[in-house]
């Protein structure tokens, strides 16, 4: 299946296009965004505060990528289990988030928030992170520097490879790839005859 090419940030269009299995190469920038980030992004919300990125449009990827060695912007950059953003994301998603990055599944509350905001789950491959790394060309920290590695950076990326876990739709490809596999399994379960 060829990837198609999207430069960032995505439109509401290219975002309602996309169906879950699509694969992607990304090419712009993107905001990374961990745990520790989203509490104090909520806690900031809670206290009326405006936030240090305007999430309108935008692309968060769970990742707090390694220090990178001389001359290069980041090191080691492999996503982070999404679940740890659950707690959180929906508010995002009501700020007006259009797509996520990261690995693993995501809860029914989550899911039914990006229905409402037309928004898109994206998967990048856990354990590649210094292949992901080769198409990060930039990397700037844009809010809470004291959270290290966790802090939020802006990345601008190139060719970045994605594959669309969950669609604007609420279609989930951990769902319909397990579905497809329990088919194939039944169809191709082989009888041998009994023992003697």
């Amino acid at each position: 299946m060829e990837r198609r090419r999207i430069a960032l940030p995505f439109t509401a269009e290219q975002a309602a296009s996309l169906r879950a299995g699509d694969l992607l190469l990304l090419s712009g920038e993107l905001y990374t965004g961990r745990d520790a980030a989203h509490k104090k992004m909520i806690a900031s919300l809670d206290r009326g505060e405006t936030l240090p990125v305007d999430w309108r449009g935008q692309t968060i990827y769970y990742v707090g990528p390694c220090p990178g060695r001389p001359g290069k912007p980041t090191g080691a950059a492999g996503p982070t289990t999404s679940g740890r953003m659950d707690a959180y994301a929906a508010r995002l998603l009501q700020l007006g988030l259009r797509a996520m990055i990261g690995k693993g599944m995501r809860t029914p509350e989550v899911i039914e928030a990006m229905k409402a905001s037309g928004a898109v789950y994206l998967g990048a491959t856990g354990g590649a992170g210094a292949l992901l790394a080769q198409c990060i060309r930039k990397a700037e920290i844009v809010a809470y520097p004291e959270l290290g590695t966790e802090s939020i950076r802006r990345l601008s990326v190139v060719d970045f490879p994605v594959v669309v876990l969950i669609d604007s739709q609420g279609n989930n490809l951990y769902e319909i790839g397990r579905r497809q596999y329990q088919c194939c399994e039944e169809s191709s379960a082989v009888s041998f005859p009994p023992a003697r």
